[in-house]
């Protein structure tokens, strides 16, 4: 065998070599008499003897070479060994050698790296607790193709990660080592040396837990979590979720109620969302992030649910009990951009890796963060292995993909010059487009059941389409355009709106152009636009029945509904990621009015399937408008499969109608299923005493509260008054 050179010892020695285990470890070889030998070398710097002993008692004197670097010979029959270390100036220490393993990542793995076609990209990359050979350890693997070395440090190593370099896998990229007899709770990074020679230390990109911010170190994890929810998955599996209730509650956990732990907040959700009657959760992303007023869009730890509330098992116990109560849990995914921090994914190993390394691609000017690669295919890998993670590891029910606008253009928030066409000369983002339809795809084949949401602000066509049509293939979109011209009629005084109708019955024009969702979101009550409550125009009273009236509409108009937390009871206050919500308020009668109001609202809606079972069928909606046109009146009815109607007349000003006629879809008998006018809801009490009577063509005449919704349900089996020969109507 022949003997390392000393410019290779001294790379080994200083753990700057891209292979360490071609030196260290032990290695085959042959005596002069030809006879198997094995040469092992170890580093320990500063030692004084060491010695590596194996199980059936046999002792190997290593002696020093150079630079730290010890070597011996065993004769015979290799094995596993241990190394003792004598110190001067310390205790003696023992330990199983780490360059004794192989490798712990494949080649078929390496290969679908390569290729960006590794679905289940976190068991083979990142921190992952092993047994090997009897030996307990962690194994750590991490992509750094830029790299001249890696080191693992840690502190398990005084974070000195020269005494744990790792060995490149090759073409591949990647980078692997095995440290025996460290396991969970262990703290590490990767010391990364460029090209230019200098090193870095960052945070695994991979890894599952991080330290609780500000530290920023990568923590050793694994899950012993077992699932209790396979009645909900089942039923997922078999669901459309299209065609299903949907009514979203927006939750930023760090304040929703401040100081709870994945834990302590399942039961006073599950309490509080059941209560109201919401169909799922969605929270704001709870992947690892270093600045809490980023409400958590500025993403370190694509792998990391975030340390703040606890452990990853912590986070799927919460959503294991949601579940088990009936609640869907979507959480937001931030996929378009990411931040410089230095120790976490920007220039990871000395160069642009992660992020397109032209700047006109690879930065967002508006957030100072950098973009994506998506061309690249472990870029893209890492991402879609990210979406499935979630899936796969957190039983998430839906990912509602952030700034997706952003990802589409080329041109997104750039001025002319600051920008490069694609390869025909357009604006948009082909390797964007394709990196989002096959994560859209992707997730679909393998969780069926299961919600990827678009938050996407422009006209780009087919959001919701199959890809096998050329659509991006997400299940749902956020209809910015509804929310944008819904907010700025309702901020108008009523004695206005007559002149600006349009603003909500266009929305009827493109309603089912895609599969929509109606967003009430986080965004639309901060940066000074006040909350909602804040947004109605008039008095108290006033501000509180144009918010009934506006749920109703938003309740009753064709798509799924998100609400963000504290608008169901009429916050006051701008919310603001470092206090709570005002809980207080409840206690003012009118409030928890309100509060009582949206539930009544949740509870109607998921019991009238015409409101959500075709909420993308044009033809299962119509707009009513005669007799009695008025400009601040929205009327429409809703249809389900089975003929069952419910229609929906909105009176936004503030004033009663009464006689009003309307041609509803059907004669007989409308129910007054909900008035948002109501007295128990701390409304004036106008309404038609529960009933509507329509007769033979359908025309009917009825009183509409102020500022007020109704939601009329037909009976097709309940009969019409009767008629006298005096014309006197006779109740039956």
């Amino acid at each position: 065998m022949t003997s390392p050179t000393d410019d290779l010892l001294d790379a080994v020695a200083a753990g700057s070599h891209h292979d360490p285990h071609s030196v260290l470890g032990m290695h085959l070889g042959r005596d002069s008499d030809g006879s198997v030998e094995w040469t092992i070398r170890a580093r320990r710097p500063l030692a004084r003897n060491v010695t590596a002993v194996f199980p059936d008692g046999t002792r190997v004197p290593l002696e020093h070479v150079r630079a730290g670097i010890w070597e011996g010979v065993r004769s015979g029959e290799s094995g596993m060994y241990e190394l003792v270390t004598t110190y001067d100036d310390a205790p003696d220490y023992t330990a199983v050698d780490p360059y004794r393993f192989g490798p712990t990542i494949g080649e078929v793995d390496l290969h679908l790296i390569r290729e960006g076609r590794h679905e289940e990209l976190w068991r083979v990359l990142g921190a992952h607790v092993r047994e090997i050979e009897g030996t307990e350890g962690t194994s750590f693997t991490v992509w750094a193709p830029n790299a001249r070395a890696v080191r693992l440090a840690g502190d398990f190593n005084s974070w000195d990660g020269s005494a744990h370099a790792m060995r490149s896998m090759g073409a591949s990229g990647v980078w692997e080592l095995f440290v025996p007899d460290i396991g969970i709770g262990t703290t590490y990074k990767f010391q990364i040396m460029g090209r230019s020679g200098e090193w870095a230390l960052k945070a695994d990109p991979m890894a599952r837990y991080a330290e609780v911010p500000p530290a920023t170190a990568s923590v050793v994890t694994d899950s012993s979590y077992t699932w209790a929810d396979a009645a909900w998955m089942k039923a997922r599996a078999s669901s459309q979720p299209s065609s299903q209730p949907m009514s979203i509650y927006e939750v930023h956990f760090a304040s929703w109620r401040p100081g709870l732990s994945y834990r302590d907040g399942a039961d006073q959700l599950i309490e509080y969302v059941t209560g109201q009657g919401f169909t799922h959760i969605e929270f704001l992303p709870l992947s690892e992030h270093p600045f809490g007023g980023s409400w958590g869009y500025q993403v370190t730890g694509y792998y990391s649910p975030t340390s703040r509330f606890g452990m990853p098992d912590d986070l799927r116990y919460l959503i294991d009990r949601l579940h088990q109560a009936g609640i869907g849990v979507i959480m937001d995914w931030v996929p378009g951009h990411f931040p410089k921090d230095a120790f976490a994914l920007a220039r990871f190993d000395g160069e642009a890796l992660y992020e397109h390394p032209d700047p006109r691609r690879g930065e967002h000017r508006d957030w100072g963060t950098h973009i994506f690669d998506y061309g690249r295919n472990e870029v893209r890998n890492f991402l879609v292995a990210n979406a499935l993670y979630w899936y796969e590891e957190f039983h998430i029910d839906g990912l509602r993909v952030d700034a997706v606008a952003s990802m589409l253009y080329l041109d997104y928030s750039r001025a002319e010059g600051e920008w490069v066409p694609n390869i025909h000369g357009g604006r948009e983002n082909l390797e964007a487009i394709r990196f989002l339809q096959e994560v859209t795809a992707t997730s679909y084949k393998r969780y069926p059941g299961i919600s990827m949401i678009a938050e996407e602000s422009t006209s780009f066509p087919g959001v919701t389409a199959a890809t096998d049509r050329a659509g991006l293939g997400f299940g749902f979109k956020w209809n910015m355009g509804w929310m944008n011209d819904s907010l700025q009629y309702i901020g108008r005084d009523p004695m206005y709106r007559s002149h600006h109708e349009g603003e909500l019955s266009f929305s009827f024009v493109y309603a089912f152009s895609e599969n929509f969702i109606l967003p009430i979101s986080h965004d639309e009550v901060v940066h000074g636009k006040g909350s909602l409550f804040a947004r109605m125009p008039g008095d108290h009273w006033q501000k509180l029945a144009n918010m009934r009236a506006f749920l109703a509409y938003m309740w009753g108009h064709p798509g799924k509904q998100l609400l963000f937390m504290g608008q169901e009871f009429g916050q006051l206050s701008e919310w603001a990621e470092g206090r709570g919500l005002d809980w207080w308020i409840l206690d003012q009668p009118s409030h928890a009015q309100l509060h009582s109001f949206v539930a009544t609202l949740n509870s109607v809606y998921k019991a009238q399937s015409p409101l959500w079972a075709r909420d993308s069928d044009g033809a299962a909606f119509s707009r009513l408008g005669a007799p009695s046109w008025n400009p601040n009146v929205i009327a429409f009815s809703r249809r389900d499969w089975h003929g069952n109607t419910v229609v929906v007349v909105c009176n936004f000003s503030g004033v009663p109608l009464r006689g009003y006629t309307l041609d509803l879809p059907e004669s007989g008998v409308w129910h007054e299923i909900l008035n948002s006018d109501a007295q128990e809801y701390g409304g004036s009490g106008v309404g038609n005493l529960g009933v509507v009577h329509a007769g033979e063509s359908g025309r009917a005449t009825m009183v509409l509260p102020p500022l007020g919704v109704l939601w009329l349900q037909h009976d097709p089996q309940a009969n019409l008054p009767s008629q006298t020969s005096t014309g006197r109507l006779l109740l039956p």
